[in-house]
């Protein structure tokens, strides 16, 4: 039987929560103050999820490099490879806020877009 405490975020109150579980299945769940928190320590200990917010390489512009993110939470534990994959990635061209400039990164279902205008930051 695995143990873990998690802070709950989805309130101010801040539940310290404890969760147990085995065979990938929870237990018990004990601490929360609300319903929220326990739908919330459950996503957290069976599946957590990150928005990714990183840069990529950007040609064609005065900056170097631009902002990026998923356009969803992907799984916490494939952010690393995420980041990997984006190194080799640039940004050319025409490209605006919420463009497309990774499709369905490693399988995750989530896109990674822009969160700059990349024509903002045209050589000048």
């Amino acid at each position: 039987m695995t143990e873990k405490t998690i802070i709950c975020i989805t309130c101010p109150i801040g539940c310290d929560v404890t969760v147990r579980g085995e065979s990938g299945k929870i237990t018990s769940i004990e601490g929360n103050e609300c319903k929220r928190g326990e739908e919330y320590v459950s996503n957290e200990y069976l599946d957590p999820r990150r928005v990714l917010t990183t840069v990529v390489k950007a040609e064609g512009c005065r900056l170097p490099v631009i902002s990026v993110r998923t356009d969803k939470p992907i799984p916490k534990d494939k952010m690393l490879d995420c980041v990997d994959t984006l190194r080799n990635v640039v940004a050319r061209g025409d490209m605006r806020i919420g463009d497309v400039l990774v499709e369905n990164i490693l399988g995750t279902g989530a896109n990674i877009i822009l969160t700059k205008n990349l024509r903002e930051y045209d050589s000048e």
